[in-house]
């Protein structure tokens, strides 16, 4: 995100307080793969979600954030697509765009033959996964509504699709705060890294909310105060993007933002 930051912003100085700052689902997927796909798959455009690092956006046709991913699918005339790297991610926005998903080996041949563009209504995925929403289970929520009858639960559509299909709501995190505003239940458990749940009681301390939240992300939590005072203070840890790559990830970046 704070290569995302830069590519809009190229102009300012951007600083990222951890050095070891990172993310399991960007990491999950590199600009080599997306090549790899694009010629087994000529002529087929890349959604890439915007968790990813710039060198990956650079390849990408348009970006989507988890809130607008379905606009973004629809918004493209195109029988297929290649969605990266987020599998349940990509899982999901299929199920609601009625698009059949498949998960092909970048090594292995694809179905119909090198550069098939596959059936009709399809999504090329890719096994990327963030390592805090693939910790929620099924069997989570069953165990909260045994004990907590009348909770609504919310998650975020990087949970598996069995575990959103078991949710009361699945959103973005800003859709999770327009429910909860928009909403009275007798309370509320929200299935996000916990963080992200922090923000949204702290916004809403009038919200009864279950802390129940026990799955933290490793590399958001390298970011501390202290290491953002230092970071002001001393001007690190400071983010450049190649003006080559830049340019080509902010042209899906833009488009994406001109969805909405």
């Amino acid at each position: 995100m704070a290569e995302t930051a830069k590519i809009l912003n190229p102009k300012k100085t951007v600083l990222l307080p951890a050095k070891k700052g990172g993310c399991s689902l960007a990491a999950s997927i590199t600009a080599e793969d997306v090549r790899t796909l694009k010629v087994q798959y000529p002529g087929v455009p890349v959604v890439t979600y915007v968790n990813t690092y710039a060198d990956v956006k650079a390849e990408t046709d348009i970006c989507c954030t988890s809130g607008n991913a379905v606009a973004v699918v629809n918004s493209i005339q195109s029988d297929t697509i290649i969605f990266l790297p987020d599998e349940y991610l990509a899982r999901n926005v299929a199920r609601e765009t009625g698009k059949n998903i498949i998960f092909p080996s970048p090594t292995a041949p694809l179905p119909g033959g090198e550069g098939s563009r596959g059936e009709v209504g399809t999504m090329i995925g890719w096994h990327g996964r963030c390592e805090v929403h693939e910790k929620f289970t099924v069997e989570d929520i069953r165990a909260v509504r045994q004990q907590f009858p009348d909770v609504v639960i919310l998650s975020h559509p990087e949970c598996s699709p069995e575990v959103t299909a078991a949710s009361d709501f699945s959103g973005s995190t800003s859709a999770m705060i327009r429910y909860i505003e928009q909403t009275h239940a007798p309370r509320y458990l929200l299935l996000t890294e916990c963080s992200m749940g922090d923000n949204i009681v702290a916004a809403h301390p009038d919200k009864p909310m279950l802390r129940l939240c026990s799955v933290r992300c490793p590399h958001m939590n390298e970011i501390t105060l202290e290491e953002t005072l230092a970071s002001l203070r001393e001007n690190r840890y400071e983010i450049e993007v190649p003006e080559e790559i830049r340019l080509k990830a902010a042209q899906a970046v833009e488009r994406m933002i001109a969805i909405g």
